[in-house]
C-alpha cells in the first residue's frame, strides 16, 4: 500500500486582473507526517521562478471547506458553492488561490482512507523520535 498521496489540482490565482490565471498545483499527503498536507506550486507559476511548497495541517484544510479557518501563514475558507480559497501569507506578500472544493474533498477522502482522522498518532514512531533526541543530547 502506498504511503503517499499526490493529487494535481487546478488553482486559480486571484490577482488585480479581471480574469483569474489558472496555475497547476499539487496536494500531497505522506503517512509518515500524518497531521500535515503540502501544496506545491511549480517554478513557472511563482514570482521567484522556483518551486514553492506550503505545509499546513490536514485539519485546517478540512475545516476550511465549511468556514473560515486559520490565523497564521495559511488561511482557508469556502467561496460560493464549489470553490475554496487558500491564502498564503509570506513577508514578500500574499497569494490567494481558488481551488474546486470537490478536488479538495476527494484529496481529503483519499488521505482519510490512508490514515483515518483521529488515528494519526498511530503513524508516529515515537520511539525513533525519542532515540534521535537522546542521541543528539549526548
Amino acid at each position: 500500500m502506498s504511503t503517499v498521496i499526490e493529487q494535481p489540482v487546478e488553482a486559480r490565482l486571484v490577482a488585480a486582473a479581471p480574469r483569474m490565471q489558472s496555475i497547476p498545483a499539487t496536494l500531497r499527503y505522506d503517512r509518515s507526517d500524518p497531521f500535515a498536507v503540502r501544496m506545491t506550486f511549480p517554478a513557472p507559476a511563482t514570482l521567484e521562478g522556483v518551486e514553492v511548497c506550503w505545509t499546513f495541517s490536514r485539519e485546517l484544510l478540512a475545516a476550511g471547506l465549511h468556514g473560515p479557518e486559520g490565523f497564521g501563514d495559511v488561511r482557508v475558507r469556502p467561496y460560493g458553492y464549489d470553490r475554496t480559497v487558500l491564502e498564503f501569507h509570506a513577508p514578500e506578500g500574499t497569494a490567494i488561490v481558488h481551488v474546486r472544493s470537490g478536488e479538495i474533498r476527494r484529496f481529503l477522502e483519499a488521505t482519510g482512507d490512508l490514515v483515518p482522522v483521529g488515528l494519526e498518532h498511530l503513524q508516529l514512531d515515537l520511539d525513533h523520535g525519542l532515540a534521535e533526541l537522546m542521541r543528539d543530547a549526548c
